[in-house]
């Protein structure tokens, strides 16, 4: 089974980084992945998106077309990719900075205030790893322990001192999604 998901924001928001950490989760978790990024050249404030794939089988192409989950950390992600979710997929949206409701009623929709789980955990940059969570909450492809796992992988040494706040917004993320 494939199941195919795409993170989208402006660059900064840290899209490629989130796709990267469910990539290497995958991976750990036996799956076969592919991580393909998308970016403007003006990548910090441009738009940025990833496409994550991950199958029991080799996958084949790491284009993405329609998504089984997609991530719209802000409004133009939102606006561009609504309409690339599968119906009965999931579509997690940041309430946080978007001003409009999704305009479906054929797929799952998810609304994370994404900014104000990551401020209330004390780690204002994490809001990404919040999204992140809500999105493993209604579409849990691996488990925490080894997101937990997979992050502190990617985090790598330089930034190891970021994984205890990055695992308590993912958490966060969790437990306010699982309220929806």
């Amino acid at each position: 089974m494939t199941q195919q998901f795409i993170f989208a924001g402006f660059g900064g928001q840290g899209m490629l980084l989130i796709g990267k950490f469910l990539a290497m989760a995958c991976m750990m978790d036996g799956k076969h992945v592919s991580w393909l990024p998308s970016y403007g050249p003006e990548m910090r404030g441009g738009t940025a998106n990833c496409s994550v794939s991950v199958s029991d089988e080799p996958i084949g192409s790491p284009l993405v077309d329609m998504a089984d989950c997609i991530v719209a950390m802000n409004r133009p992600s939102l606006d561009k990719f609504e309409s690339k979710v599968k119906p009965g997929g999931v579509l997690v949206i940041n309430s946080s900075i978007i001003d409009r409701k999704a305009e479906r009623d054929d797929i799952q929709v998810v609304y994370c205030d994404a900014n104000r789980i990551a401020e209330e955990v004390g780690n204002p940059k994490g809001a990404n790893v919040a999204i992140l969570g809500a999105l493993m909450a209604k579409a849990p492809v691996v488990s925490a322990e080894i997101m937990s796992e997979a992050i502190r992988v990617e985090l790598g040494e330089r930034k190891a001192k970021f994984l205890p706040g990055n695992m308590k917004a993912y958490q966060a993320g969790i437990d306010d999604a699982l309220k929806q």
